[in-house]
């Protein structure tokens, strides 16, 4: 039996949960219905819009563009500070009514998961019912709406779950991507960006059905290592696993958020190289090695998205790590101009099983481990300034991650 696998995201979630919050406590409107966003602090040159209810969307303002742009689009603007303890709340509440059915769920942000359906199929039935079943319950229970996606992987489920909002239920099987995603613009495909869409279009790929057809080695010049990636996104192939809340206990991840937008290649690299160095020294106080690596990204669209990949060796230490971590970045990143990165180790193990090469030599091997673990300990009793290696000493690298 093939995979099913569904996405299921909350319909403009932080606006829908204040709004469903206010209604609760005697709000006389419903800020859905109204020109309203929910957005930082306006006295502040970075406020910025989270989130915008259907009437402002109407009007022009967009996601992340700032209050004072927004509000010479509508004068009438009502803006609501974001609440996110509330927001924490309502997103556990939603997750706890999905996982009544199924345990088998990957939560990837505050306001959306995975769930492999695959295993509670013959428990449920016919997906698409049940998916109707799931999201009506959320909305009866709980006042907001949720679209839902069903597919035979993730990038599909999650592309379906994009189709026309809000309340919905869309199917992306692989016997309907030609028909369904094919004739899309090459924009509308998760994970492209502004820069690589440009790129394309430049190149005469228009559609989704364009750049999977498109000659591979003719991308290469302009894509490099990135292109195998999106050819194979245009088809709808994705083997990646749901990685279940199991796993996810299994899994050290750490990541930063920017007030600034990250362009330049040699602040990204030192700042990933900054999250390698802390999950590492957190896998080593576990006594633990790691066989997967995984990268994230969040582009200034707020649009996340990650990649990961299987070592040779299960390992802790912190320049093999970075160097994947460098790989999968430089493979997965559209030069979008980038508001969060995150790395993440998992499939952890407590032994590192290496395969040495032959020039490698299991002394030198532990001897790096152990210079690591002196460090650790030097950084535990004195403080995490006291030692730093040379890539990393940039104030405001350095000043992150104290």
């Amino acid at each position: 039996m093939k995979r099913i696998i569904m996405h299921i995201d909350v319909n403009n979630a932080f606006l829908s949960w204040t709004a469903v919050d206010l209604l609760s406590k005697g709000y006389k409107v419903d800020i859905r219905k109204i020109e309203a966003v929910i957005g930082g602090d306006e006295s502040k040159r970075h406020g910025i819009v989270l989130a915008k209810s259907p009437v402002a969307k109407k009007r022009g303002v967009k996601t992340a563009e700032t209050l004072m742009s927004a509000r010479r689009k509508c004068h009438n603007l009502k803006i609501f500070p974001p609440n996110f303890k509330l927001y924490k709340m309502m997103s556990n509440a939603v997750f706890s009514i999905i996982r009544k059915y199924s345990p088998d769920i990957e939560i990837i942000s505050i306001d959306e998961c995975f769930l492999d359906y695959t295993n509670v199929y013959k428990m449920y039935g016919d997906p698409i019912k049940f998916a109707y079943h799931l999201k009506d319950e959320i909305y009866n229970t709980l006042k907001f709406t949720v679209n839902i996606g069903i597919a035979n992987n993730k990038l599909c489920a999650k592309m379906a779950s994009d189709f026309k909002k809000p309340n919905r239920v869309h199917t992306l099987f692989e016997y309907e991507v030609i028909d369904k995603i094919y004739p899309l613009p090459i924009g509308d495909l998760y994970g492209i960006g502004k820069s690589s869409s440009a790129k394309l279009i430049e190149l005469g790929i228009n559609t989704i059905g364009d750049l999977a057809n498109a000659d591979e080695q003719v991308l290469r010049k302009t894509f490099k290592n990135q292109t195998s990636y999106i050819i194979n996104k245009a088809r709808g192939i994705d083997n990646s696993p749901v990685n279940t809340e199991e796993e996810e206990r299994k899994c050290i991840s750490n990541s930063t958020t920017f007030s600034y937008n990250l362009t330049n290649t040699v602040t990204i690299y030192k700042n990933l190289q900054a999250l390698v160095e802390n999950v590492c020294r957190s896998l080593r106080s576990e006594k633990k090695y790691a066989l997967v690596v995984s990268v994230t990204i969040r582009d200034k669209q707020f649009h996340t998205y990650s990649k990961q990949r299987k070592l040779e060796n299960a390992t802790d230490n912190p320049d093999e790590i970075f160097k994947e971590i460098k790989k999968l970045f430089d493979s997965v990143w559209d030069e979008e101009p980038i508001r969060l990165l995150g790395v993440g180790l998992s499939q952890l193990t407590n032994e590192r099983k290496r395969q040495l090469s032959l020039f490698e030599q299991s002394e030198e091997v532990e001897q790096i481990s152990e210079l690591d673990k002196v460090i650790d300990k030097l950084k535990e009793q004195y403080g995490s300034s006291i030692i730093q290696k040379a890539s990393l000493v940039d104030n405001n690298v350095k000043k992150k991650y104290e």
